[in-house]
C-alpha cells in the first residue's frame, strides 16, 4: 500500500527539495575585514559566524554562507557580487 502524505507533509517535502546554497569563493583581492563586514551586512551573520566563514573560504577555497530558497538567496548573491565577492547559488 503506497504511503499517503498530508498536505502539510507534502508542503514540507517540497520546501526541503527546493533548498539552495549560497556559496562564497576565495579570491586574492578582498581583505578578511571586507568579507566579514559584507557577510554581516548581506547574510545577516554574527561577527563570529562571518569570521568563521571567511577563514573557511580562505583555507578551503569556498564555503556555504547561507541556505534557503532561490527567491531569498538571489538578491543576497547579487549583493555579494556588488561588493566584489565571488559567489554563486547551487542546488543542495
Amino acid at each position: 500500500m503506497p504511503l499517503e502524505l498530508t498536505e502539510f507533509e507534502t508542503d514540507v517535502l517540497e520546501k526541503i527539495a527546493d533548498t539552495y546554497e549560497l556559496v562564497l569563493y576565495n579570491d586574492d583581492v578582498n581583505t578578511f575585514d571586507h568579507v566579514i563586514e559584507t557577510l554581516i551586512r548581506v547574510c545577516e551573520h554574527t561577527p563570529i559566524q562571518a569570521e568563521q566563514c571567511a577563514i573557511l573560504v580562505h583555507y578551503k577555497g569556498q564555503c556555504t554562507v547561507k541556505s534557503g530558497g532561490l527567491e531569498e538567496l538571489a538578491p543576497k548573491c547579487s549583493a555579494l557580487h556588488d561588493a566584489g565577492l565571488s559567489a554563486d547559488i547551487q542546488k543542495s
